[in-house]
């Protein structure tokens, strides 16, 4: 199996892929079967699952069972069964995954061999529809972001964005109306092989210790190609807003969460009642209780999406005039979610065989990831309660340690220790 440089030629795939949709809006693709089991995308896609890691699925293969058989053997094995039209993927394994809130999500594991073949469908078809995509669009898309998404968000609202429908659909992945999204895939793919892999997996069911479900509705939750599939079954969304709803707000989605930014209360209930339609149009409802019209113009009210608070605050320019602004920081569910993970990699009692230097270096490399996904213009305040909050559990570990029974005894001690052994910190100069 040639395998040199595999990045290179499968960007250069996608690139005439995308280029060639995006010149023909109507053009339907009948060949990329051939594609998908391509030495250099079924080694990238190998290359993307393994870099996801990930557990086994059903059949209990991890990804390094297959690195201690080999990758190419295993490999080979694949594009056999696909060359061949014997593929059948093994139905997906439910996990529940705890949520703050107490509830359970439920969550697919597909096999590490399903994974790889949908990594590889996924790169043969994802630049057709990123040709069709709008803007609005930031969830899991080639060079978007988050980020992104959270700035347009910021710049709308303070641009006379003073009310705000903040979008929850109910149970999204769990209502995806499969032969609706198979007539929107066969808008741009006419390649029967590629439908049926498509079908194949919305159908192959969930495996729930001994039980199999074959559900009617849905998409597998964790799946590769689920995000795939969600994007183009909202395009619909996306289409339908440009088209209508333009003079209503502005639209953000990321995945499926959905923030509309209006200019006045008129606007944000027509954007609701556009919203509502047009959900109902794809067999999918807004939940009543968490979906609602946000009043930002006194700073009573906020709404979290991605992770973020946004509250508009009073400020006083050079002038002396006053202004308002509109804030991002960490959601107190997201300042909730990282006390929880610092408390469990520090202030545990298992850990208190640990070197002060070893607890430092399991945790700096989460400070940095959330201090590059959080930072924003006004973070300085919450940023500086994390720290502070880190510091607290390192003197409860320190104290606990030492048997102290005084839990935050020695705080400045800590604080300097600390510092010389190069902790990081979310609230930088």
């Amino acid at each position: 199996m040639q395998t040199n440089n595999s990045k290179e030629k499968v960007r250069q795939l996608q690139n005439k892929l995308y280029l060639t949709a995006k010149k023909c809006g109507s053009r339907r693709f009948h060949a990329l079967y051939d594609k998908v089991y391509r030495d250099d995308v079924l080694f990238e896609a190998w290359k993307r699952v393994k870099a996801n890691k990930g557990s086994s699925g059903v059949d209990g293969i991890r990804i390094e069972d297959i690195e201690a058989i080999g990758i190419e053997k295993y490999l080979i094995d694949i594009k056999t069964e696909l060359v061949n039209g014997i593929y059948k993927p093994s139905p997906v394994k439910r996990v529940m995954i705890p949520k703050p809130d107490g509830r359970e999500r439920p969550l697919g594991i597909p096999t590490v061999k399903d994974r790889i073949v949908q990594m590889a469908t996924k790169i043969a078809i994802e630049p057709v529809f990123e040709a069709d995509f709008k803007d609005c669009s930031y969830g899991f898309r080639p060079k978007k972001s988050a980020k992104q998404a959270l700035e347009v968000v910021r710049k709308a609202c303070n641009n006379k964005g003073y009310y705000v429908v903040d979008a929850d659909i109910e149970k999204f992945f769990d209502n995806v109306n499969p032969g609706k999204l198979m007539v929107l895939i066969e808008q741009r793919i006419s390649d029967r092989k590629i439908l049926k892999l498509i079908r194949q997996w919305l159908k192959s069911g969930v495996l729930y210790g001994n039980i199999l479900t074959i559900s009617e509705l849905g998409t597998s939750q964790g799946s590769v190609i689920s995000p795939l599939l969600a994007n183009i079954y909202l395009n619909t969304l996306d289409r339908l807003w440009e088209k209508y709803g333009l003079t209503h707000g502005i639209l953000v989605r990321y995945a499926d969460d959905t923030v509309i930014i209006c200019k006045n209360k008129k606007s944000a209930n027509h954007a609701l009642n556009l919203l509502q339609y047009i959900m109902a149009k794809l067999d999918l409802k807004l939940h009543p209780v968490k979906t609602k019209i946000i009043n930002m113009w006194d700073g009573t009210e906020g709404f979290d999406f991605l992770g973020l608070h946004h509250r508009r605050f009073s400020r006083i320019n050079k002038r002396g005039y006053r202004y308002g602004e509109t804030y991002q920081y960490p959601s107190k569910k997201a300042m909730k979610k990282m006390k929880q993970t610092i408390k469990e990699n520090i202030n545990q009692r298992y850990l208190l065989v640990k070197a002060e230097e070893e607890l430092i270096a399991s945790i700096n490399p989460k400070i940095i990831g959330w201090r590059n996904y959080y930072r924003t213009r006004n973070d300085r305040k919450w940023m500086k309660a994390i720290d502070w909050y880190i510091l607290c559990t390192f003197c409860r570990w320190n104290n606990k340690k030492r048997q102290q029974k005084r839990k935050l005894k020695g705080l400045y001690k800590t604080k300097q220790s600390l510092r010389e052994k190069g902790l990081q910190l979310m609230a930088t100069a």
